[in-house]
């Protein structure tokens, strides 16, 4: 089994930023493929925010390009969301996502717990 750790979110007003982190970890051998963030906002369906392959290339969601920007640590199997110039409508539970290759197990998709970022006006 693997797990998404993710840490980072809390209240912020609106212009502010904030950086999530997502580690990823198992008792197995494992490798990290693509990586991304994804957000759920009360009554809206979980939509995209930003996604990383293994050789960093990006791609971003229109209403985040130039705001926020994806990175990851492959060392540390580790991807990160910088946050900038907050909004209100940024608010949501932000979850990590990890396609992640396990000896064994072949590939899998794996979510994080979620992180609630909040971006008072």
């Amino acid at each position: 089994q693997v797990q998404l750790v993710e840490s980072g979110g809390g209240l912020v007003q609106s212009g502010g930023s904030l950086r999530l982190s997502c580690a990823a970890s198992s008792g197995r051998i494992f490798s990290v493929n693509a990586m991304g963030w994804y957000r759920q906002a009360p009554g809206k369906q979980r939509e995209l925010v930003a996604t990383i392959a293994g050789r960093g290339s990006t791609n971003y969601a229109d209403s985040v390009k130039g705001r926020f920007t994806i990175s990851r640590d492959n060392a540390k199997n580790t991807v990160y969301l910088q946050m900038n110039s907050l909004k209100p409508e940024d608010t949501a539970v932000y979850y990590c996502n990890a396609d992640v290759w396990m000896v064994g197990r072949g590939s899998n998709d794996y979510w994080g717990q979620g992180t609630q970022v909040t971006v008072s006006s």
